[in-house]
């Protein structure tokens, strides 16, 4: 048995990428990071064949690359995950594993390996569809040139809920993830929250991404008590965690 890890262009290792996107049917929140070539590949050979592969990103800085992010092995082989792992971990000088704790097969690797565990973002998909209907509230997209109060967190995004003749929310979703995925995002006037209208704003965008053609999902902090609520008053579900481990 030869194992062979070495590092390769993105084009070499898209063919095994393909297999793990179909296997974790679910939004890859680092996903653009291999198209804006902030990722480093690994393909992972068995007497010359590709087997698997890993990609390594930086966990700081875009540069700084020691942060295993991706790793899958074809299922016929995942025998040989222990020993293509720590190899992966030499020939990288990764030093981090950051995953989704929904891809359960990295995240055997970041508890078996990993130190200093931590989590600081929740990742939400789809459950089910809800009807809210706060008074006065109306969804709407925003209009050409419309007067939109100060973002803080979030940019403005293409829709808006009017509350008393005025903006009070905007909000919107993001392409750049993996097929049919897109990421939710919205803020709230200050003094119009706890009023139900986030909750109404993310349910309507839910509909506006199906209607694109992409599935909703969602992250929030993991001390963001108000989104996490949020969120789950739309319809949304927790799927996992994003969890960083030192490997090194």
């Amino acid at each position: 048995m030869a194992i062979n890890v070495r590092k390769v262009a993105l084009q070499d290792i898209l063919y095994l990428r393909r297999l793990f996107l179909q296997a974790n049917n679910f939004q890859i929140r680092y996903d653009a990071c291999h198209e804006r070539g902030w990722s480093d590949s690994y393909i992972v050979e068995q007497n010359g064949v590709g087997v698997g592969y890993g990609s390594v990103k930086g966990n700081n800085k875009i540069e700084d690359r020691d942060t295993i992010f991706e790793f899958y092995v074809v299922p016929a082989f995942r025998n040989l995950a222990p020993v293509v792992f720590v190899e992966l971990l030499k020939v990288s000088g990764a030093s981090f594993v950051e995953c989704q704790t929904n891809e359960p097969f990295l995240t055997s690797f970041a508890y078996t390996h990993g130190t200093h565990l931590s989590s600081d973002t929740i990742l939400f998909s789809d459950d089910r569809v809800t009807n809210l209907r706060p008074k006065g509230a109306l969804f709407r997209p925003k209009a050409e040139g419309e007067l939109i109060f100060k973002h803080f967190t979030e940019p403005q995004g293409n829709f808006v809920v009017e509350r008393l003749g005025e903006v009070v929310a905007t909000g919107g979703f993001l392409l750049h993830y993996n097929m049919p995925f897109a990421d939710i995002y919205m803020e709230v006037r200050e003094d119009s929250r706890r009023k139900g209208i986030g909750s109404l704003l993310v349910q309507e965008l839910k509909v506006q991404c199906y209607l694109a053609g992409r599935v909703p999902a969602a992250r929030t902090g993991s001390n963001n008590v108000a989104s996490k609520a949020t969120l789950l008053k739309a319809g949304l579900e927790v799927a996992g965690h994003m969890l960083l481990a030192r490997v090194t």
